[in-house]
């Protein structure tokens, strides 16, 4: 019985493990051809057990696979994942999570697992998806999206997002900026109502063209604040989700120029016409193909007879200046010169000629000007050029051609007036050569303004050289001869205006001579009347009158010796020439002088370079003349000083002597006027002190020079000859 039943125990058990048998077998068919990956790991994570989709997805045999733990292909996964990994697997039955998979040959995928419920002996079964393809996908999709919305919203191009009804889902920045509104205004309105009312209908017709091929273009006016801006634009569909998007381009600017453009082609086209200049367009073989009117009224020709032929046909092509000129031509691609051409009517003209290479477009241009009758003109004036230039070198005067910048030709004899180099003249400017020496820098200055104001304008101006000599010149200029340039005429006047000066000296000392006589002859009588009964009358008074006599008696001796004064001017006196020391003359003089000095409290210092200094002249003539100015001196002084007296020989022919006083200066206004009749700065003078004192040295052959300077006083330089025979040269400061 228990033989039986352990048989049957036996059968039973053999049934069971054939049972087993045929479940693991189905189990290890199901794992084989279970959809993706199957692997079972241990508690060690050691693989146990792979299907053949795992050896496909880690590229490996299963005896390489089997001999590796699944953390062995988790190098880039972080531990703390893994860590959180094996603990949510560890709460939940079925977890899924993804795996970066770093492989042995060096591939890296990306894989998402699920663990399975089914667990034995602590083994654990994944089911694992290569999804590599899917996140790379994903990736780029990612990539693309995040690269399109920078291009969105840093594109230079609006660029507007919208729907099948024109409703706006989206705008750029750049959209926003260029229509002048925040996004907030613009997103939900219609496009067509930020469009002009006719470019509407041009928008509409352009989204059915989308709708019909998937994308159009053209331009709309966009109304921002009244004013309208001109877009270029191209619209897609199906970007996003069926949407539309446009991307905007602002052609305003481009628009106002196309504009622009095609009136400045329809000026030239009427400049091309209408030009006075004759226009001539030919190919790089010279060919003529587009002439203006004024190339057929210039060239004698009609446009049909101009239109392909060659450009040179009417010009010597032998002459050197064409050959020239076709030489530069080649060279640089540019020329400008004249040639004579010769029309078809036999006439012979002068063509002014500038012409330009365009070899990239494929043509030449060159513009003509008849320059014949200049040309003639030009003959002409250098005939006349010659002429003038015969007037200019040989005339007496000086004659110089300026403007405001420099001097541009002087002739040699107003070089010689000037006494000036013409090399540096030329190399000055006006300004420089007017400022060499500061005196003549205000009358020239002032002379050139009137000029500018007036016409013709005659002035003579006193110019002083670099010696300090100076000149009186007459200059005369005609402004503007020619264009900017003035003519000036002038001479050297300083001689003429000392010969007229002489003469009105001369005149007026005639005159005053005349008048002299008849007043000391009548004056004279009654005088030695008075004298006389004077004398008599102080004899015969009792009462002490002496100081009205003494007044008298001064009174009538100042009245004589302004007779005696008229009278040396009335007749000529009997000169006689002696050899005389001057020194001594001067000495002698200023002994005279001395009380009326020492009353004044005035000193008088001399110094004689040559002592004696012998000359021959009528010393008591000079004597008056020392006394006249020496008193002057003693009378512009009433409060003492010094006077100095000093003599020297000057240029080896000549005497000077000085007379310097301390007192209060002459204007120079004045000084010219000293030696004049009747011209006096003293109070009670009578001006006839300095008039024969002049008159004396002029009798003399000799000169009176003054210098003062108001506040330190006056130096007269008498100027004497050695001999009476020496004529001496009149040097006027």
């Amino acid at each position: 019985m228990a033989g039986r039943e352990d048989q049957q125990e036996a059968v039973d058990t053999m049934n069971e493990l054939e049972i087993l048998r045929k479940q693991v077998a189905f189990y290890q068919d199901f794992f084989e051809n279970v959809s993706g990956a199957a692997v079972m790991v241990n508690s060690e994570k050691q693989i146990t057990y792979v299907n053949r989709s795992a050896l496909l997805l880690f590229e490996m045999t299963r005896e390489e696979l089997l001999t590796y733990k699944i953390t062995d292909f988790l190098h880039e996964v972080p531990t703390h994942i893994l860590h959180y990994q094996e603990e949510m697997m560890s709460k939940e039955e079925n977890f899924t999570d993804e795996w970066i998979l770093h492989l042995p040959n060096g591939i890296v995928k990306h894989v998402e697992f699920k663990s399975l419920e089914y667990i034995c002996d602590g083994d654990l079964i994944y089911k694992i998806t290569d999804i590599t393809l899917a996140r790379t996908l994903e990736r780029e999709r990612t990539i693309s999206v995040q690269m399109f919305q920078d291009v969105f919203h840093q594109a230079v191009d609006s660029i507007i997002i919208f729907d099948r009804d024109g409703v706006i889902i989206d705008v750029n920045p750049a959209f926003c900026h260029a229509v002048q509104m925040a996004k907030l205004k613009v997103v939900g309105g219609k496009i067509q109502q930020l469009l002009s009312i006719n470019s509407v209908p041009v928008w509409i017709d352009s989204l059915r063209e989308v709708e019909q091929t998937g994308s159009s273009a053209g331009q709309v006016d966009v109304e921002v604040r009244k004013n309208k801006i001109r877009f270029e634009y191209t619209t897609s569909s199906n970007i996003f989700n069926g949407l539309y998007m446009s991307i905007f381009r602002d052609v305003t600017e481009k628009h106002v120029m196309e504009s622009k453009l095609k009136k400045s082609e329809e000026i030239f086209g009427q400049l091309f016409e209408l030009a006075i200049d004759a226009i001539v367009f030919c190919d790089e073989n010279g060919i003529i193909f587009r002439v203006n009117d004024a190339a057929c009224r210039i060239f004698e020709s009609t446009r049909e007879q101009l239109l392909g032929i060659h450009i040179a046909k009417y010009t010597d092509r032998l002459q050197q200046d064409y050959i020239e000129l076709m030489d530069e031509f080649f060279k640089t691609g540019s020329i400008r010169g004249e040639l004579f051409f010769t029309m078809p009517n036999g006439q012979k003209k002068l063509l002014e000629l500038t012409a330009n290479s365009h070899p990239s477009e494929g043509y030449n241009i060159a513009i003509f000007r008849n320059v014949s009758e200049r040309w003639r003109i030009e003959n002409e004036l250098r005939k006349s050029e010659t002429k003038f230039r015969k007037i200019f070198e040989r005339t007496m005067d000086g004659i110089i051609l300026w403007n405001k910048e420099k001097i541009e030709d002087i002739n040699e004899n107003g070089v010689q007036i000037l006494e000036i180099n013409k090399a540096n003249l030329f190399a000055r400017s006006l300004q420089e050569i007017i400022q060499v020496v500061p005196e003549n820098t205000f009358p020239l200055q002032s002379y050139m303004e009137e000029i500018e104001k007036h016409q013709e304008q005659t002035v003579t101006i006193p110019i002083t050289f670099l010696d300090g000599r100076v000149k009186h010149i007459e200059f005369s200029t005609r402004p503007f001869l020619s264009q900017e340039l003035h003519l000036t005429i002038f001479r050297d006047v300083t001689e003429k205006l000392e010969m007229e000066e002489q003469l009105r000296k001369s005149d007026t000392l005639s005159v005053v001579g005349e008048l002299a006589a008849g007043i000391a002859h009548e004056i004279r009588n009654p005088m030695t009347a008075l004298k006389g009964f004077i004398q008599l009358l102080q004899s015969s008074v009792k009462e002490d009158f002496s100081t009205y006599f003494n007044v008298i008696t001064s009174e009538l001796q100042r009245i004589e010796s302004i007779i005696t004064e008229f009278l040396v001017l009335a007749k000529p006196q009997a000169m006689n020439y002696q050899k005389r020391n001057i020194n001594g003359v001067m000495q002698d003089t200023l002994d005279l002088l001395s009380a009326q000095a020492l009353m004044q409290n005035i000193q008088f210092e001399t110094s004689f370079k040559e002592n004696p200094f012998i000359i021959y002249c009528e010393g008591n003539q000079l004597k008056q003349v020392f006394i006249n100015i020496i008193k002057n001196a003693i009378e512009v002084m009433p409060n003492g000083g010094v006077i100095y007296i000093s003599s020297e020989r000057h240029e080896e022919k000549f005497v000077k002597i000085s007379i310097k006083d301390q007192g209060a200066g002459i204007p120079e206004k004045k000084i010219k006027k000293l030696g004049e009749p009747f011209y006096t700065t003293k109070e009670r003078g009578t001006g006839l002190g300095l008039m024969v004192s002049y008159k004396i040295i002029e009798e003399h052959n000799g000169y009176i020079d003054v210098e003062s300077e108001i506040g330190i006083g006056t130096i007269f330089h008498i100027y004497l000859p050695v001999n009476k025979e020496e004529e001496i040269v009149f040097l006027r400061k």
